[in-house]
């Protein structure tokens, strides 16, 4: 990254003199490098920004080098439409020690037939192409991808088959990769289009709530893309702690595409989106691509602005909701980290200089005592909230032991009501079962009605409105049908499961009867109650308890174990790789001149 550096800093000095490396008289006709002029340019300028003579004459080269191949490039698309497109190659792979090459391609193949150009031009198997935080589809072409002449395009290697075991184990992870954000989609997709109106006790739902517990009403147009964004950013979130960063990634864009989706309004007022744009740059630094993505520093822009509005210029909104400012801290942390490295490769000694020494503030006040860990431990504290409540309280021990009985109250409170929400529902179900209606009449009328079981009663016995919302009636005529197919010689309690089975369809139960020697099926699987509009994922923990088939209840289960059981677990992390990050940073900015920073 020093070499990347000296280059910032003499991009800067080009800029400001308009000296330009591809024109006389430093390049001659042919495009050669004029010795004489770029040697007497180095010796200049190696005296102002203080670096070695050789590595300044290096850095000239190169920077002239790729000023020429670009220039090349421009005119070659202009004549042509072959456009030049820059790659960012994977750490091993990288030729003569270079990061990025170029590749001439037009624009209007797939992304596949490009990837198929670079694994033959590079020996490299098993890709995927990022164009500005965003992977390119394989099926669509370049041009419908916003890829243009010049673009910048990271090349992330999913797997390197040295051998056939490792080829074998390296796709069959690619595979379950990309089942995995499959399965989340999917999972979460179940979850947002269910409203609370199935039965609360067998039915799993989700809803965003503020950190009382109280429910957020949230646009129904947003909602979906809503549970998506959060959904896929915790799962990402779990991958990171494994510092999985290729597969968190993965996660991670398509939660930054669904909450683009939201209203600018609500993204402001939530730090999730935030912390999102904070967890991707950061998955970049931890697969060292920071450098080759233009989009870095607008993310870590938007967190900041988003921090701001959503805490306050001086955290104040956080202290007034919170009671508290300093878990915070760690998000801060880490911005300033990654500004600071971000600075320094953009050539921006000083201001990396600056960034870091904030981030040190914050890392030395968030370093926590381990007798003070032990000793809140020691008192039935689990790591996790030990940890969290020293942050909280800046390291006060007494304050900790408070502040963490008080949320755990505060906790234990929001499940009560969120179990009381559940039995009160469960009990106007039964209720409404019991005048004649279904489970579903009964549960849907609740939810239209707020939980208001003389409302629902009213909203059933009303035709016109229980059609127009697709309310059942209640059901009159099942005891006829149970009737006519007893008549028949089938066994009542037979006839009740199939009917139940087929949805009251009496054809359907008849022929089910006469194909199982009068008897339902034992495996055939409950229908699944049709779904509505969709709900949020909740700031509180929701808890699975069956589900309208097997798969669904799958896939419910499995992406209900990615949102953590602290709703603070984005804010704990124990600090080892933001101390790891602040040694590399250090060791950056001693290689420079003192007179750089």
């Amino acid at each position: 990254m020093a070499e990347q550096y000296i280059q910032s800093k003499l991009v800067s000095l080009l800029k400001q003199e308009k000296i330009k490396l591809w024109s006389p008289p430093f390049t001659t006709d042919n495009n050669e490098a004029n010795q004489q002029q770029m040697q007497e340019l180095a010796v200049r300028y190696s005296q102002v920004v203080d670096f070695p003579l050789l590595d300044v004459q290096r850095a000239l080269e190169e920077i002239r080098s790729e000023a020429i191949k670009k220039g090349k490039g421009n005119q070659t698309y202009r004549e042509t439409n072959v456009a030049t497109l820059e790659l960012h190659l994977p750490k091993d792979i990288r030729t003569g020690g270079k990061k990025k090459c170029h590749l001439e391609t037009k624009l209007d193949i797939t992304t596949q037939v490009l990837m198929n150009k670079i694994t033959e031009k590079f020996d490299i198997k098993h890709i995927k192409l990022i164009l500005n935080g965003k992977k390119l589809s394989p099926g669509e072409r370049l041009d419908a991808q916003n890829v243009k002449n010049n673009s910048k395009i990271m090349v992330l290697k999913v797997s390197e088959p040295e051998c056939k075991r490792v080829m074998v184990e390296k796709e069959e992870k690619t595979r379950l990769q990309d089942e995995s954000v499959q399965r989340t989609r999917k999972g979460f997709e179940i979850l947002s289009e269910r409203d609370g109106s199935e039965d609360p006790a067998t039915t799993p739902f989700l809803e965003i709530a503020d950190q009382k517990g109280n429910p957020i009403q949230i646009p129904a147009k947003e909602k979906k893309a809503l549970i998506l964004a959060m959904g896929f950013h915790e799962k990402g979130r779990a991958l990171m702690k494994r510092k999985e960063y290729a597969a968190a990634l993965c996660h991670l864009l398509p939660a930054d595409e669904q909450f683009s989706k939201c209203n600018s309004a609500l993204l402001n007022t939530v730090d999730n989106y935030a912390v999102l744009q904070l967890d991707i740059v950061w998955c970049y630094r931890g697969l060292e691509v920071l450098d080759c993505l233009n989009d870095c520093k607008q993310r870590l822009q938007r967190a900041e602005t988003c921090f701001l509005r959503c805490y306050g210029e001086e955290q104040q909104r956080l202290q007034q909701i919170k009671r508290n400012t300093g878990g915070e801290d760690v998000l801060f942390l880490r911005l300033y980290l990654l500004q600071s490295l971000l600075a320094y490769l953009n050539g921006h000694g000083t201001q990396a200089a600056e960034k870091l020494r904030k981030g040190e503030t914050l890392y030395s006040c968030l370093t926590l005592d381990p007798d003070k860990m032990m000793q809140l431990m020691s008192m039935g504290f689990s790591e996790q909230e030990a940890r969290l409540g020293l942050r909280a309280c800046r390291g006060n021990v007494e304050h900790a032991v408070a502040h963490i009985t008080q949320r755990n109250k505060e906790r234990e409170e929001i499940k009560w009501k969120e179990r009381e929400n559940r039995r009160r529902r469960l009990e106007g179900i039964n209720t409404l079962v019991e005048l004649g209606y279904s489970n579903k009449s009964a549960a849907r009328a609740l939810h239209e009605t707020s939980g208001d079981v003389d409302e629902a009663y009213r909203l059933l016995l009303d035709s016109r409105e229980a059609s127009s919302s697709g309310l059942a009636q209640p059901d009159t005529n099942r005891q006829t049908k149970v009737d006519q197919m007893a008549y028949l010689g089938f066994q009542r309690e037979a006839v009740e499961a199939a009917l139940r089975l087929t949805r009251d369809d009496v054809f359907k139960a008849t022929q089910m009867l006469l194909d199982n020697q009068g008897q339902p099926p034992a495996d055939m699987p409950s229908p699944s109650p049709p779904s509505s509009s969709s709900e949020e994922p909740s700031t509180s923990n929701s808890t699975a308890s069956g589900s309208s088939s097997s798969l669904d209840s799958d896939l419910v289960n499995e992406v209900l174990e990615h949102i953590p059981r602290h709703e603070e677990d984005y804010l704990d992390v124990t600090l080892e790789e933001e101390s790891d990050l602040i040694a590399q940073i250090k060791s950056y900015l001693d290689r420079t001149s003192p007179s750089t920073h």
